[in-house]
């Protein structure tokens, strides 16, 4: 089983609809119990850094999740659910993040119109197994006001234009995560739960 972390922030219907889509068996799940026997998680997002991780916390989730992600269980984090990784964000003051991964989030130029929404092409930097049949240049969509800027340039495995060169793709290991909804880019943004469904095969 599939767990798809409910943290009263996430675009679960469709995140769901799209693991269907691949043959993924998945449950939206609210304890850290069920995140523990799961086979593979999933962490999604929609809102405010600030909030999402004092949901977390108040669910008791956060130290779960690190567990989850430094297990060797597969691991995929969506839009916000890609940020939360970062040990902070700088959205409306300074908030700590899950601290998986070292970086943290910052806000676009206020030259730029933010949110950053739309189809942008993915700059493939690193071969992963959850960019199996991507290619380069590959559109995807994206909904975000902050980007996330890692201390490891290691960690990207495909960044993105908008003003700057901003990290799409994130990664290590069992672990990825995405700026961009995959679950909305279409047939080529459903290649990334195929490969997430294939490393549990």
């Amino acid at each position: 089983m599939v767990a798809i972390v409910d943290y009263r922030m996430g675009n679960l219907h469709s995140v769901s609809k799209a693991c269907a889509a691949v043959g993924l068996e998945a449950s939206i799940v609210t304890r850290a119990g069920d995140i523990r026997r799961a086979r593979a998680v999933i962490l999604p997002g929609v809102g405010a850094f600030g909030q999402a991780m004092r949901h977390l916390r108040r669910q008791g989730l956060v130290k779960v999740l690190r567990e989850a992600a430094g297990s060797g269980k597969p691991f995929l984090g969506v839009c916000l659910g890609m940020q939360l990784l970062f040990q902070e964000s700088q959205e409306f003051g300074r908030h700590a993040g899950l601290g998986i991964l070292p970086g943290s989030v910052r806000p676009f130029s206020k030259r730029l119109k933010v949110p950053h929404m739309g189809w942008n092409s993915l700059n493939i930097k690193r071969p992963s197994p959850f960019l199996r049949g991507i290619r380069n240049h590959t559109y995807m969509y994206f909904v975000h006001s902050f980007y996330c800027d890692p201390k490891d340039s290691e960690l990207v495995l495909a960044t993105t234009n908008y003003g700057l060169e901003v990290s799409a793709i994130v990664g290590r290991g069992n672990l990825c995560a995405t700026q961009f909804h995959p679950e909305k880019s279409q047939t080529l943004g459903l290649k990334i739960y195929s490969n997430f469904a294939r490393l549990l095969a």
